[in-house]
């Protein structure tokens, strides 16, 4: 082949090798042929369709019991997304326990005076607590994020924040890889 005609395979002119050997005739053949052979029925497909999800699903739950960075769903990945989930869990954060806590408060707003009236008073004190603990939680991660990642976006990070901040540590998913009081590692 000369320098004027051109490559019909697109070979020339690559930088390295593929790094794999070509298939033969008859293996090129067969993988074409599995490719090309749809499903029998419509039913057929969405069966393995359903299974395909499923096992994504299942490892993608196994990551997040396990904190298995590679297999996390998007919301989850990332040195930014790992930082802040270590920040929230290594601290104790008023919005963890506001749930319960407006719960039991319901629950004594129903009795006679004088329990309601303190049933209340908890419930507005646990409310402004909390908002109070959120918006300087959100502002200090927010500060270390730009800190510590200023090439990575700072999107989502209240959004992330106020969810992880918002669950029980128990029930928080990915599940936390840092004890209450540790310190966090400079480098993520």
């Amino acid at each position: 082949m000369d320098e004027n005609t051109p490559d019909p395979m697109g070979t020339a002119g690559r930088a390295g090798e593929k790094g794999r050997p070509t298939p033969s005739r008859k293996e090129a053949e067969a993988a074409r042929k599995r490719a090309m052979k749809q499903p029998m029925t419509r039913k057929e497909q969405m069966k393995r369709e359903r299974e395909a999800r499923s096992q994504i699903r299942e490892r993608q739950q196994s990551a997040l019991k396990s904190g298995d960075e590679k297999y996390l769903p998007v919301r989850d990945r990332g040195p930014v997304r790992r930082f802040i989930r270590d920040y929230i869990d290594r601290r104790y954060v008023v919005a963890e326990y506001l749930l319960p806590i407006l719960i039991l408060s319901f629950i004594v707003t129903s009795f006679p005076p004088p329990w309601n009236s303190i049933g209340v008073l908890v419930w507005l004190a646990v409310t402004v607590l909390t908002i109070i603990d959120e918006t300087l939680l959100v502002r200090r991660i927010k500060k270390e994020v730009r800190r510590r990642f200023p090439d990575e976006p700072a999107k989502g990070v209240t959004m992330y924040t106020l969810l992880r901040s918002t669950q029980l540590r128990r029930f928080r998913l990915p599940k936390p890889q840092i004890k209450r009081g540790e310190p966090l590692p400079e480098r993520y």
